[in-house]
């Protein structure tokens, strides 16, 4: 199937092939369907006896409120925010939503903090989703960008449990789209992405392999800024606590399996969930870490097309860290819309559309297909890549 077409005497250029078109269109119908219908049911933001559905947001709002009372320390204890969480949501639940992210990020909890839950909740998706969409747009070209970013499957579990997929994505794709025009913007952009730093370890690797000081330096800049501002704002406890509380998730999430492996969507993720201990998980962790940063510096120091670049760089990113979620999955809307963006400018390669719907596919089922199957479909994406990559080398050798 086609993923562009060109009509004849339109002069704007390829447009979305119909038969695509309306996928994404019901693929967002669907998702608002079920948002919908979950509301309804008592599912989704408010439970029929009128408390507040807790979800992944609730540590937002949970770590905002205790920073709002002079107890940022205290919200990377996680006995103590359960205790605001279940107060802000009207009633005891199972199971713990800790806080993992570091002080810089209390700024913008806090002021979610000053709303209600359920208002907090709302203006969060309001004022991140159109972040994720501008960027994807931005990156295509096109106002059809605005389409496949919303249809994007990872998209309705960002939506659902409220978590901060939107924003990284945002963020993440913004700096890139910038990169080449405004450097500086660019790096700015990044700066603010610290506030999850493990989605940024790459990018010193590709800016520095391609001489990009500009961005290097105003990333740099925004981020102590940040980190300067969050301990004026709140001391040095706060930064105490969020580095012994990484070490407890560390221990919690990737040591003892305190959830299910399945969740995690990387290649620790699947060795743990195919019955693989400690040891043997992160030495594929590792190794696929390694070759991934090695991979990133030499096409970023290559002659390849800053499409490709940028493409790699992303799906690299989620192939680096041990630690991705299915929410965090919307970071492959970024190399997606690259690879979009190629093909509607020079065409799409054989078995590409293919290979795109297919990684859409997994990622879509994963509700029910307990597995990292959102893992797998950042492995296509990756192949798609490198054959681009090959592809391109080969060209110009």
């Amino acid at each position: 199937m086609a993923l562009y077409e060109t009509l004849p005497g339109h002069g704007a250029g390829p447009k979305l092939a119909r038969p695509v078109e309306l996928i994404c269109i019901a693929l967002v119908i669907a998702q608002a369907v079920y948002l919908v219908t979950s509301f309804v049911d008592g599912i989704w933001l408010v439970r029929t006896d009128g408390g507040g559905v807790e979800s992944d947001f609730i540590t937002t709002w949970g770590a905002g409120r205790l920073a709002l009372a002079g107890h940022v320390a205290a919200a990377y204890d996680w006995q103590t925010l359960k205790l605001i969480e279940e107060n802000g949501v009207g009633h005891p639940f199972d199971g713990y939503f800790g806080w993992p992210y570091p002080p810089t990020f209390l700024f913008v909890a806090m002021l979610l903090a000053l709303l209600p839950y359920v208002t907090a909740y709302a203006l969060w998706i309001a004022a991140t989703f159109p972040i994720y969409l501008v960027a994807i747009r931005t990156i295509i070209g096109d106002r059809v960008g605005y389409l496949l970013a919303a249809a994007f499957p990872a998209v309705l579990s960002n939506l659902i449990i409220g978590q901060n997929g939107f924003l990284t994505a945002g963020l993440f794709g913004g700096t890139l789209a910038l990169l080449e025009r405004q450097p500086t913007v660019a790096g700015a952009l990044l700066g603010l992405l610290t506030v999850k730093p493990h989605l940024g370890l790459l990018f010193p690797v590709a800016l520095a392999a391609s001489g990009r000081w500009r961005a290097f330096a105003s990333a740099g800049v925004v981020a102590l800024l940040l980190v300067g501002a969050s301990w004026f704002a709140f001391g040095s406890a706060s930064w105490q606590a969020f580095i012994a509380g990484l070490g407890h998730a560390s221990q919690a999430f990737l040591a003892k399996g305190t959830m299910d492996w399945s969740k995690l969507q990387t290649a620790f993720g699947l060795a743990r969930t195919l019955g693989g201990g400690e040891t043997v998980a992160w030495t594929v962790q590792v190794i696929l870490s390694l070759v991934t940063a090695v991979a990133t510096a030499v096409l970023w120091r290559s002659r390849v097309s800053f499409e490709i670049k940028a493409a790699a760089l992303g799906v690299g990113t989620v192939l680096a860290t041990p630690y991705i979620f299915i929410y965090d999955l919307t970071i492959l809307a970024v190399p997606l819309a690259f690879l979009f963006r190629l093909g509607r400018e020079r065409g799409f390669l054989p078995y590409e559309p293919a290979g795109i719907g297919a990684a859409c596919l997994l990622i879509l089922i994963f509700p029910f297909v307990k597995v990292p199957v959102g893992f797998a479909a950042t492995l296509i994406i990756a192949a798609l890549i490198a054959r681009r990559a090959l592809a391109q080398l080969k060209l110009r050798s």
